[in-house]
């Protein structure tokens, strides 16, 4: 099997996915748009994987391609649809999509990494003019019941999919509202993946939609919000109903001192926010707060491009970075943990 998921996210991904019993995560990769990481699955344990939060997509795999072998589309699409593997691979998608039909409506989607020798398009339609050879009552459509997917993971080489998951998987089932720029909901489950275990109370002090709050709730931590704009409030407390959520600043939060296990939080950036006053020194003040009420030994993690050193907290110690790429924007998940005072002072 593989899963596809934001480009950066490979390695929470594939730990995550050896953290599960019956997975074995084997390699990753990048097909120029999203990050590939092939795993395999027992029988009986497919179902966690489909679980996964920080996946957006999960696959069956149906072949395997190398461009060393055959710089050449109609051999790769060859190599890639084989009836043994093919075979396994529709029983397994019937089991979790719907009992298989003589006659089933199909597309191809391809990806390459290089154009050099051939175009994506061609080895989409060879793949495709394969695929109706072997399968002669199965049509072309978009949409289709059947997605194939073939995407070169590594320079020169394929691995190709029958994918078994939709929109309400990177959805996690979509939100009741939603305001322009909400972060993706896998990114928000990978943020709280990395601010440790609940229980507890989980922050987010710049909640906009709420995002980040219905993914710590669905992993089990009391959720707290906070958001300067009322609007974004009235949304947070649609999408995450079980959260509490009050019209609050980042900047002067009414929460008492160590009250949250963790912090996490997209902070504002790019053109659709703004903040008051020069960046850095709001930052500052943010993250100042946020280390005084997150308890020590909790963990903050945040969402921005960049991070000044100037605006560190010495009780605020780095543990890790996560570089993402967000919808043509390159963007960092940078994770903390809350120092005791005495720690915090020493030299």
């Amino acid at each position: 099997m593989f899963a596809t998921c934001l480009p950066g996210l490979a390695p929470l991904v594939r730990q995550q996915l050896d953290d599960l019993p019956g997975i074995t995560a084997t390699c990753d990769g990048f097909d120029g748009r999203a990050d590939i990481v092939l795993f395999g699955a027992g029988r009986g344990h497919r179902d966690r994987a489909l679980a996964l939060r920080t996946a957006e997509d999960v696959f069956v795999e149906v072949g395997r391609a190398d461009r060393v072998q055959a710089d050449d589309p109609r051999r790769i699409a060859a190599a890639i649809w084989r009836p043994q593997p093919l075979q396994r691979a529709l029983s397994i998608w019937a089991e979790q999509q719907h009992p298989l039909a003589a006659s089933m409506t199909f597309r191809v989607i391809t990806r390459v990494l290089s154009e050099n020798t051939f175009l994506r398009t061609e080895l989409r339609r060879q793949l495709t003019e394969a695929v109706r050879r072997d399968r002669r009552r199965w049509t072309v459509a978009d949409p289709a019941e059947l997605e194939i997917w073939a995407c070169e993971y590594r320079r020169g080489r394929f691995v190709a999919g029958l994918r078994l998951t939709d929109v309400r998987m990177r959805q996690h089932g979509g939100r009741s509202l939603e305001r322009p720029g909400a972060l993706r909901p896998t990114l928000a489950a990978a943020m709280v993946g990395l601010a440790g275990k609940p229980p507890g109370v989980l922050l987010d002090p710049c909640c906009g939609s709420g995002t980040i709050l219905a993914e710590a709730l669905a992993a089990g931590w009391t959720a707290t919000g906070l958001d300067i704009d009322p609007s974004a409030v009235a949304i947070a407390r649609r999408n995450a109903a079980q959260a509490s959520v009050h019209v609050g600043d980042a900047q002067r939060m009414s929460l008492p001192d160590a009250s949250a296990a963790a912090c996490v939080t997209n902070l504002p950036f790019g053109r659709q926010y703004r903040v008051r006053g020069e960046t850095t020194s709001w930052l500052a003040t943010v993250l100042r707060e946020i280390a005084r009420v997150t308890r020590p030994g909790g963990h903050v993690v945040l969402l921005a491009p960049e991070i000044p050193r100037a605006a560190l907290p010495p009780s605020l110690r780095p543990t890790g970075v996560v570089p993402v790429r967000l919808l043509g924007i390159n963007v960092t998940a940078w994770s903390y943990r809350r120092l005791s005072r005495s720690r915090a002072l020493r030299p």
